[in-house]
């Protein structure tokens, strides 16, 4: 059976769980990696250098800004490559790209389509209180998120799922779904179910700003917030003194009902923790934050 040429497109953990699948199946090469030169990783988060890994498995590194512009087109052109594998990219492919491959790129979602297409599927999730989620590749057509799926693996969300957990899940369901499709894809089949309109939902895009705490909401929707933004995202933050505090982890106290406070009001605090006064007399103590030494005074009121 001759090789298959996958192109892998990507500049994150995603990308790098999808090269290392490609690489260790007998049925695939890789033509060539296209990816961000690390000076433009503050565009993702959770970006990783993949030079390093591509140069070990000896393929091509390709590095563009925008891969509908003309000279990424013409460098990917000339990959000879079968399948474009576009994993971990926050770019929409457009007609140019799809025309290299028409039929034959795969995308990589991390929700169940068609609920949550867009951006930020992960923290939506969480936000959301989604109880079962999966991981997707489909085929990419000219929507976002719409194309037919090529195969999805289901997962529950844990009740006190952390972005980093869940992360952590959609790179395992990642792993498997690629180990299962590549030798599908090998073989000449290809699956496209196309994807149901009427249970279709959306997930809008966030910016860190979007983790800004409102103190006035019950503690249990803070920690929601702040499993939800967590690494490897920005993460929910409040005010200091004029400075940003992030709250990286946190759990709900009992202490919130026995206090007359302030929403945003430290009620507690230990030389390791500190505990705030929220909406509907619930609490939250903060167990790790980044912002400050130590914990704020006592009574001090966080959020100004």
């Amino acid at each position: 059976m001759p090789t298959k040429r996958a192109l892998l497109i990507g500049a994150v953990e995603t990308t790098r769980i999808a090269l290392d699948a490609i690489a260790r199946h007998p049925e695939w090469e890789i033509a060539a990696v296209v990816t961000l030169d690390p000076a433009l990783a503050s565009r993702h988060s959770d970006f990783v250098d993949l030079e390093p890994a591509a140069r070990e498995q000896g393929c091509p590194i390709i590095h563009v800004d925008n891969i509908n512009r003309e000279e990424a087109l013409s460098a990917v052109r000339d990959m000879g490559a079968d399948i474009a594998f576009v994993m971990g990219w926050s770019q929409i492919c457009g007609q140019a790209f799809r025309d290299l491959f028409p039929d034959r790129a795969v995308g990589y979602h991390p929700a169940a389509l068609p609920r949550l297409r867009g951006r930020a599927a992960i923290p939506w999730t969480i936000l959301q209180q989604e109880p079962i989620t999966a991981g997707t590749l489909f085929w990419i057509d000219a929507g976002t998120d719409t194309g037919a799926i090529l195969d999805q693996q289901y997962f529950h969300v844990a009740p006190m799922e952390t972005a980093a957990t869940l992360y952590a899940k959609h790179m395992q369901a990642l792993a498997i779904m690629l180990d299962r499709s590549l030798g599908r894809i090998a073989t000449g089949e290809m699956p496209r179910i196309i994807q149901d309109e009427s249970c279709a939902t959306w997930a809008a895009r966030r910016t860190p700003m979007d983790g800004l705490i409102d103190w006035r909401q019950s503690a249990a929707d803070v920690l929601r917030l702040v499993r939800a933004t967590g690494h490897p995202y920005p993460g929910a933050f409040t005010r200091s003194n004029g400075a940003d505090l992030h709250i990286w982890e946190a759990v709900l106290s009992d202490v919130g009902g026995r206090h007359a406070a302030s929403a945003g009001q430290v009620i507690a605090r230990t030389a390791e923790s500190f505990t705030l006064y929220c909406g509907q007399a619930t609490a939250l103590t903060v167990t790790q934050w980044s912002g400050l030494d130590k914990p704020p005074k006592l009574h001090a009121i966080l959020g100004d």
